[in-house]
């Protein structure tokens, strides 16, 4: 999909930048759909989860009782944003898969407070919730110049020019980084890396190792919001790809493999037959009581993350945990 800047005059918008990559890669679009439904087991990339309807799912998933990892999170950013601020100096912040930036915001009260200017440049598959958020913070923050970028990280991150202004802080929050495997985000630290010139931060979020019990239950909540936003990956696929994906004859579920250190989320489907995805042309025939693995969470050691933080050029200046040590925010440097 060619690539748009939109450039908006007057009020609030004056302040905002507005570049729209698509929403996924362009030329290999639907590839890792067909690669994954011909895997055995078979997967699906989680980034499908994200459409208008998957983001608004995510946040309402924030909100719940049993998902500890979002305002735990906050609770340490809260603590520390303004510590954070003064060991970077004035910074553009520069921040991978916003979403609605609520915890953000404490950034940005501790930066607002420097005297300099405010830069933030939001990345989000999720064009709609991207642009709302962008719009809201410019209300919030008079000093604030805001570069939104709706695509994927990695091209995103490969339209980025170097920080013409200040140092550059890449943030990346949510424990993202479990989304991938241990080789997959080894690259993309890498990639990380290599988009951060000498001396520029990186702020990761992660969820700690912890009891199986709770990290379960955060992904099988009571009232069924984990497994609405599980399934929705399903409808947001059929109608990206012409699909017929039977959506009520699947069921959510997810556990913790301890071997692994990993939640594993899953979709059972209860009803053999074939499904199409007519524009990949792909027929894929499913089992009754076969499923579809959409997700993997790692949970991480501390000791064990540093080290291969280091192994990539990232050198640690600060860390943060919770008093319950479930999560931490880590300050690096290159």
């Amino acid at each position: 999909m060619a690539r748009t800047i939109v450039m908006s005059e007057g009020g609030v918008s004056s302040r905002l930048r507005w570049i729209n990559l698509g929403d996924y890669d362009g030329v290999d679009e639907g590839l890792d759909v067909i690669e994954g439904l011909s895997n055995s087991p078979k997967t699906l990339p989680c980034r499908y989860f994200y459409d208008e309807r998957g983001s608004l799912l995510f946040e309402r998933i924030c909100q719940l009782p049993e998902y500890y990892v979002t305002r735990t999170e906050q609770a340490v950013l809260a603590s520390c944003a303004e510590e954070i601020a003064r060991l970077t100096g004035a910074c553009e912040l520069v921040e991978l898969g916003s979403g609605s930036s609520r915890k953000t915001r404490w950034l940005l009260d501790a930066y607002n407070q420097l005297d300099s200017p405010l830069f933030y440049c939001p990345i989000d598959v999720s064009a709609g919730m991207l642009k709302s958020s962008a719009l809201d913070l410019l209300r919030e923050y008079p000093k604030l110049q805001v570069c939104g970028v709706a695509g994927t990280y990695e091209a995103a991150l490969s339209q980025l020019s170097a920080s013409e202004f200040v140092p550059r802080m890449l943030i990346f929050l949510g424990s993202k980084l479990g989304n991938l495997s241990p080789h997959a985000g080894d690259r993309f630290l890498s990639h990380i890396k290599y988009n951060l010139q000498p001396g520029e931060f990186f702020l990761l979020g992660v969820d700690l190792q912890k009891s199986p019990e709770i990290i379960e239950a955060a992904y099988n909540d009571t009232q069924g919001v984990t497994a609405a936003f599980n399934l929705n990956i399903l409808r947001h696929i059929n109608r990206r790809f012409d699909g017929n994906f039977p959506v009520d004859q699947f069921t959510h579920f997810a556990f913790y493999n301890q071997v692994a250190g990993q939640i594993e989320m899953y979709l059972r489907c209860w009803q053999s037959g074939i499904v199409r995805l007519d524009s990949l042309n792909l027929s894929v025939p499913i089992q009754a009581g076969e499923t579809i693995r959409t997700e993997i969470y790692r949970k991480f050691y501390l000791p064990s993350l540093i080290s291969s933080l280091k192994q990539q050029g990232f050198q640690s200046v600060r860390v943060w945990t919770d008093p319950q040590n479930w999560f931490a925010l880590l300050l690096c440097q290159c």
